[in-house]
């Protein structure tokens, strides 16, 4: 029995000594869900902005779908009058992919040239969501 506490308690040690460390080296991926609008989107991006300057080897996707789509549409701005068009490409160059739901684009009659170039386009959202989550090990930010 106490040999049998003894291999626990060093398989434990062991765990705790090279998990880390290999999580560690490993870059966080993030999902950040975008569905409520020009107001989420500005929100989410600066949040976006804050998480790359606090880790700036995160990968992060952002998926948009119903009115998140609306800050990714060529001419969008903020409430300030700003466009958004330099912050999704400021962001693009740090690696931060922007993804549309083409079920949004089917419901809301919208074409895929009304977009900013840096738009990809997925067939849905949620499932987009669901597979960076499952399949690639994503976390999950809705801001």
């Amino acid at each position: 029995m106490r040999r049998g506490i003894a291999l626990l308690v060093a398989c434990a040690a062991l765990l705790a000594a090279t998990v880390p460390t290999a999580w560690a080296q490993e870059p966080v991926r993030v999902v950040y869900h975008f569905v409520d609008g020009l107001e989420q989107a500005s929100r989410g991006l600066e949040y976006i902005r804050n998480h790359l300057e606090a880790d700036p080897k995160a990968q992060i996707v952002v998926v948009t779908h119903a009115a998140g789509v609306d800050f990714l549409m060529k001419g969008a701005k903020t409430s300030r009058g700003n466009e958004y068009r330099q912050a999704i490409e400021d962001l693009e160059l740090q690696g931060v992919k922007f993804r549309v739901c083409e079920i949004t684009l089917r419901e809301r009659g919208l074409q895929r040239d009304r977009f900013v170039p840096e738009a990809q386009f997925v067939p849905s959202g949620v499932a987009e969501i669901a597979r960076l989550q499952r399949r690639e090990g994503h976390a999950y930010i809705k801001p």
